[in-house]
């Protein structure tokens, strides 16, 4: 007899993530994506009304945060596995997370690789915590030993698909904000990206990353934030001439230059 596919409601307020963890589960057989939202009040509103088998569940949310949902999800869909996935590494939000009678806690950095396993885990009934959190062994490691597993370096992942886009702004406020959300949603699905930008942008796209909640040094750390200076980058290759066409002259062999590194290097790249 056949058996009944998982259910399973993914709550996160990034669209592109969401649609990542709702792609990857749809592509496995056995599993059926029920339902979609991005705030945590909703949550527990889908959670009572569709009594999913899984949750998977961000802990940056609106209205409640995925912690105070959790819980009041235990009340209401009791039977319901939880997840968390998310790219706070807070030894103390991890922690709290789990009290909340939640099976696991994935980084979104790590999701590539750990997604699945931890799905697979969590509905047996077992932990499963990033293996760049901690280990079996985190009751004797120290704080420390802990940050150091963190921004070891991650082993290397599959690409199976690459897509460069060029996107133009408007302006200073549209680039930040664009290219902000872009970086997050990289960061989020375990890619690196490349910034090449001046040190005003970087500056700002910093306090938007941070401000957004993103954990930018560990990422940095981890090389998968690498911030660069765009003169430094290419100090020759733009013509600053006030003929007209200096910029135009220049673009092409930038871009060239700069998606040839992204597509060796398999990372994502904003120039500003």
């Amino acid at each position: 007899m056949a058996t009944s596919p998982t259910r399973v409601l993914v709550v996160d307020d990034h669209d592109a993530w969401r649609r990542f963890v709702s792609s990857t589960l749809r592509e496995q057989p056995g599993f059926q994506v029920i339902g979609e939202v991005w705030d945590g009040l909703e949550a527990v509103r889908k959670a009572q009304e569709l009594q999913p088998a899984l949750i998977v569940l961000d802990i940056g949310l609106p209205t409640l945060n995925g912690i105070q949902a959790a819980r009041r999800i235990r009340q209401h869909a009791p039977k319901a596995k939880i997840l968390f996935v998310s790219e706070n590494r807070s030894y103390d939000v991890v922690e709290e997370a789990l009290r909340t009678g939640a099976g696991g806690y994935v980084v979104k950095s790590d999701a590539g690789n750990e997604l699945l396993p931890a799905v697979e885990a969590v509905l047996q009934g077992k932990r499963f915590v990033s293996s760049s959190l901690w280990g079996r062994d985190d009751e004797h490691t120290t704080k420390q030993a802990r940050r150091e597993r963190i921004v070891a370096p991650s082993p290397p992942q599959s690409v199976e698909h690459n897509r460069h886009e060029l996107t133009l702004c408007s302006d200073d406020a549209a680039f930040v904000d664009d290219f902000a959300r872009s970086i997050e949603a990289a960061l989020e699905t375990g890619n690196a990206v490349v910034v090449i930008a001046t040190e005003s942008h970087r500056a700002n796209l910093l306090e938007q990353l941070r401000a957004d909640g993103v954990d930018v040094d560990a990422a940095a750390e981890r090389k998968l934030y690498i911030p660069l200076d765009v003169f430094d980058s290419f100090p020759t290759v733009m013509d600053t001439s006030t003929d007209g066409d200096g910029f135009a002259k220049g673009v092409p062999h930038v871009m060239v230059e700069a998606l040839r590194t992204a597509k060796e290097k398999h990372l994502h790249l904003a120039v500003g």
